[in-house]
């Protein structure tokens, strides 16, 4: 079992940066591919971003390719997704979630456990 709970999101104008982090804690972090997903109001929840349970590898969707980006602290069990030149149709609840193999880590699907989720507002 593995308990997520992200935090740091918040409300921003556009252009601006925000981190927002997820700390897991149960079994070994380490062992896990690492993604994030976002759901706007009356959409789905959509791929983000993943990292490769020692951080190798990364994957990100096309719409947050160069601006977002993953990582991960082994060490600290927190995963972190930096998120640059914010734009308002970034607005959405950001959901971290832990999956056993990076092969699956774009698909909603391929993860076992999910955090509660934390708000970021992108105003224009």
């Amino acid at each position: 079992q593995v308990q997520l709970v992200e935090s740091g999101g918040g409300l921003v104008q556009a252009g601006d940066s925000l981190r927002v982090s997820c700390a897991a804690s149960g079994r070994t972090f380490s062992f896990y591919t690492m993604g994030w997903f976002r759901q706007a109001p009356g959409k789905e929840r959509e791929f983000v971003a993943a990292i490769s349970s020692f951080g190798a590898n990364t994957v990100y969707s096309d719409s947050v390719k160069g601006r977002f980006t993953i990582s991960r602290d082994n060490a600290k069990n927190i995963v972190y997704l930096q998120m640059n030149s914010l734009k308002p149709e970034d607005t959405a609840v950001y959901f971290c979630a832990a999956a056993d193999r990076f092969s699956k880590a774009t698909t909603r699907g391929g993860y076992d456990y999910w955090g509660q989720g934390t708000q970021v507002t992108v105003s224009s």
